[in-house]
Parts: structure tokens; sequence; C-alpha cells
């Protein structure tokens, strides 16, 4: 993939909307949209979704169905582009995408078990799957899997605009001044941002407590926390997570171009 699919540059913002991992919960994001698209000011605001839309959740199709709404509402507005709108992959989005190649790994129903522990169950019933029927392909060899993969994609084909926004999710996002970088889980400090891999959906150890800036960035901002510790603010990181998914509420921040939170909404 080139590197100007795998990362998407914010340019001309003048603020920079960010919102945390939904989790399938898909009323707090209509509540949290109804909130936004009061303060969302035009031409110079940008939105950036920072992963985990599946999963969790009792309504992950309608989490899905929201944001691809919400979006066609934010680039209907004058002097908004559809390059202002920028969906991240997180680690549910990467499941997903392993679980339709899931027939290609060594030990298929050991994957598929770890994921239906990581939430991924709850996207296999909204998509209309039942996850015992994977493990039943599992049992009976790659032929099976093959067949019951290719379920999935025509389920996920048959609801408008889903396939579409889960094959164009980008892998960071950061402003065309290179102050400001949007990831799901986190970074690696030790490796460049065209090297960090599994980091980026799985997170590293000591997010923002760096002694320096990561890279180029005066701040890196992120969406979903493994270890559930909240809303965070340090002076090299934010972590938007508010334990969306987990018993908490879906939170969205607004950040200067300077890296200021200069508007939140909780939801």
């Amino acid at each position: 993939m080139a590197e100007s699919q795998k990362f998407a540059v914010l340019r001309r913002a003048s603020r920079i909307w960010a919102v945390a991992a939904p989790h399938g919960e898909a009323a707090r994001l209509a509540a949290l949209h109804d909130r936004l698209a009061e303060r969302f000011e035009v031409p110079g605001d940008r939105l950036v979704y920072l992963g985990n839309y599946l999963g969790r959740g009792s309504d992950v199709a309608g989490t899905v169905d929201e944001l691809l709404d919400f979006r066609r509402r934010v680039i209907s507005l004058p002097g908004m582009f559809a390059s202002d709108v920028v969906f991240l992959r997180g680690g549910q989005e990467e499941m997903w995408q392993k679980l339709l190649q899931i027939q290609f790994a060594v030990n298929p129903r050991e994957v598929l078990d770890w994921m239906l522990g990581q939430g991924l169950g709850a996207t296999l019933l909204a998509y209309g799957c039942e996850p015992q029927r994977g493990l039943a392909a599992a049992r009976d060899g790659a032929l099976a899997l093959a067949r019951w993969t290719a379920s999935l994609r025509a389920a996920l084909s048959a609801r408008p605009g889903h396939r579409e926004l889960l094959s164009a999710l980008r892998r960071a996002a950061y402003d065309d001044g290179n102050r400001l970088l949007f990831v799901h889980a986190g970074v690696d400090p030790t490796r460049p941002l065209s090297n960090q891999g599994d980091a980026l959906w799985w997170g590293a150890p000591g997010f923002g407590r760096w002694d320096r800036p990561f890279s180029e960035f005066d701040r890196v901002v992120r969406g979903y926390d493994s270890g559930h510790g909240g809303f965070v603010d340090t002076p090299f990181g934010i972590t938007v997570d508010s334990r969306c998914g987990f018993g908490g509420e879906l939170t969205a921040i607004c950040l200067s171009i300077q890296g200021d939170i200069v508007d939140r909404i909780d939801r």
C-alpha cells in the first residue's frame, strides 16, 4: 500500500475534532453527533474518527450507518471536502480484516477463539453471522472456513457503504504542518511512523509519558486505551478514551492546530 493510502493528511485545518472508539454503541454516537453538529465550524474544522467502530456494543451495524450518515452531512457543508473527514483503523477493524483470511491461519480455531474474546462476536451477530458457525467451520477445515468467510463478505456488502468504509481506513492521520498526529491505540516511540506496525492497533507501554515529542509531532492523540485508564491529557499525548463500550461515555475533543483542547463533548 502506498504511503498516501496508509496515512491521511488534514489540510488547511484550523481545528481538528477527534472522536474516541464507539465500540458499536450507535445511540451514544448519534447523541454525540447531534452536539457536534451544533459546534462544528466551517470551513476550518476537520474530523477524525479514531477506530474501533466494530465490536463490543449491541448495534455495530447501526454505528457504521451513523458514521456514514454524519460523514455525508459534514462533507455537504460549504467549503468541506471528502478528505476533511478521516476514519482510522482500530484493533476491531484489524481483527475483522484478519478474520476474512482466517482460512490461511495455522491455528484458525485458536485465532477465532481469541478474536471472540476480544469482542468480535458482536460484529458477527450484527451482520447475521453466528459465531458458532465459524467455530464449526474451523473444526471442519480450510474449505469450510473459506465458505464461511465468503458469507461474511456477502453480509458486509449487503449493507450499503459498509464494505467501502472498512476498505478505506487509514493507519494514522496528521495535519499538513506535522504538529498533531492521530492514531488508534498508540505508537512505539523507538520507531518512525512508517514502521509502527501493530503498535498502531494494540498500543505500546507508556503512551504519552515520554520526555520529548514523538518524531516531529508536538502531540499524539489516541482514541483507545486497552488498559481503560480513562481520559488522559499529558504534554506529549492525549488519550480520548472514556471507556465507551466498557460502561463509560463516548468522548470527542476539539484541538486547535497548536494542540490545545478547545472543546469537549461527552455522551
